[in-house]
């Protein structure tokens, strides 16, 4: 471990073992926000307000855009498997990366291109081509989406696994719920900002506003000393390395089961995102302040999640990954089949409560139980739950340009419901997991 970064984040006793001290929660300031008494956490997470920001105001901006040019839930979905075809290409191939060099030097290398991407897109908003007068320019946005699932891919276990390089082993619970709590509070933010943005001026200001955000992201991280040293050796092929992940993922009983549920919610709980403009634009009938709106509640409710986490022993943690699978599920079906605009809003925040719960308990539970040396593989599986939920939400495009947005979500969000159930009633294993 660098001699800098054992300074700032401590010693860790590396024993990995859960700690049974205290009840389930231990509400205390000080405990909920222990990470950012590190310095090196602290400007991880800076950096990491550029990123949630900017990835907050596409999801908005772009969805909509592309169905006010199309009108189209089959094009929304293909958006979604352009986004997450190179996802799940690079997500494995970015974790054998990640325990190979320096986390650090991958993240910057995501965020110049994510830079690059985000000021194409504006400068083609600004000259006129991509909007609704030109109805073939939808293109633009797939090939967008498909370059920004290639970095998230690349990026994204780097980003993830170097959570647990910057703090001790008993903080990542807390830190890596800190995060979310950061993220979440952009979802609020982000969405209104970029709504009310859309109906006052236009798309292409969002743009410019996030391109700024990811610049002032890669500027920060440049600040954050090295982390470990690489896990495995340059000469190793990628494809061996690839495999061993596998392997220990399968040999690791508990990390498998944590994963399989985790990547199962995220596929079968997350498409409604993508299919978002169908709600509010023909079923709700609000304007794009409306869908901010929306989505800002729905981060209220993470937010809720977070904090809550943030002050969460290492205890019945197993348990409460399940109880968010179950609300999360069954929030999300009410929602799907509402068409009243004041119980959408109070249906989507516990929509957000569960999905940032039973998300962050698993990202979590995956790094707590892995080893180092297999961390950033592990995470890349962890990764390809994003990528399938793209590709999940293509198809939940597909169904509901034929069946409608309701039943396409709200089925998706049924298996969801039993698989929960299922692994409630018959998983001791992940039930009793702490």
């Amino acid at each position: 471990m660098n001699d800098k970064l054992d300074e700032f984040r401590g010693k860790d006793d590396g024993t990995g073992r859960p700690d049974y001290s205290g009840g389930v929660l231990s509400f205390s300031l000080k405990k909920t926000f222990a990470s950012f008494s590190n310095p090196v956490y602290r400007l991880y997470y800076l950096s990491m307000v550029g990123h949630w920001s900017s990835l907050n105001m596409q999801m908005l901006a772009r969805n909509l855009l592309v169905y006010r040019i199309t009108g189209s839930g089959a094009i929304l979905g293909v958006l979604a498997l352009a986004n997450a075809i190179p996802m799940i290409l690079f997500a494995l191939p970015g974790g054998v990366i990640a325990d190979r060099i320096q986390k650090r030097t991958i993240i910057q290398l995501g965020q110049i291109v994510s830079s690059i991407v985000s000021l194409a897109i504006m400068l083609v908003l600004v000259f006129g081509y991509l909007s609704p007068e030109h109805p073939e320019s939808w293109w633009v946005l797939v090939v967008s989406g498909a370059l920004q699932g290639a970095v998230m891919g690349f990026m994204m276990p780097a980003r993830q696994a170097i959570v647990s390089e910057i703090v001790p082993h008993e903080q990542l619970m807390n830190a890596i719920s800190l995060n979310n709590l950061g993220m979440n509070t952009f979802r609020i933010l982000s969405p209104a900002l970029a709504g009310f943005l859309i109906d006052l001026v236009d798309f292409w200001a969002v743009y410019a506003i996030m391109t700024a955000m990811i610049v002032m992201s890669w500027v920060v991280i440049i600040f954050v000393p090295p982390t470990s040293s690489p896990k495995i050796g340059g000469g190793t092929n990628y494809l061996v390395e690839m495999i061993e992940g596998w392997k220990y993922i399968r040999r690791e009983k508990t990390i498998l089961l944590i994963l399989v549920f985790t990547v199962a919610a995220t596929i079968l709980g997350m498409p409604y995102v993508q299919l978002l403009p169908m709600f509010t634009e023909d079923i709700l009938k609000v304007s794009a302040t409306g869908m901010g709106v929306l989505v800002t509640v729905s981060g209220a409710g993470a937010i809720v999640g977070s904090l809550i986490l943030t002050s969460l022993t290492n205890r019945k943690r197993g348990l409460i990954l399940l109880s968010a699978g179950l609300l999360l599920s069954a929030t999300l079906i009410g929602f799907s089949f509402s068409e009243w605009w004041y119980l959408s809003l109070i249906l989507i925040i516990f929509v957000g409560l569960g999905s940032t719960v039973q998300m962050t308990l698993g990202n979590s539970l995956i790094q707590y139980y892995s080893d180092a040396t297999y961390r950033g593989r592990v995470m890349s599986f962890f990764m390809l739950g994003f990528g399938f939920s793209s590709l999940g939400a293509f198809f939940a495009g597909i169904l509901a340009e034929g069946i409608g947005a309701p039943l396409s979500v709200g089925g998706l969000a049924v298996v969801l419901l039993v698989i929960t159930m299922v692994l409630l009633t018959w998983s001791p294993r992940l039930r009793k997991l702490d």
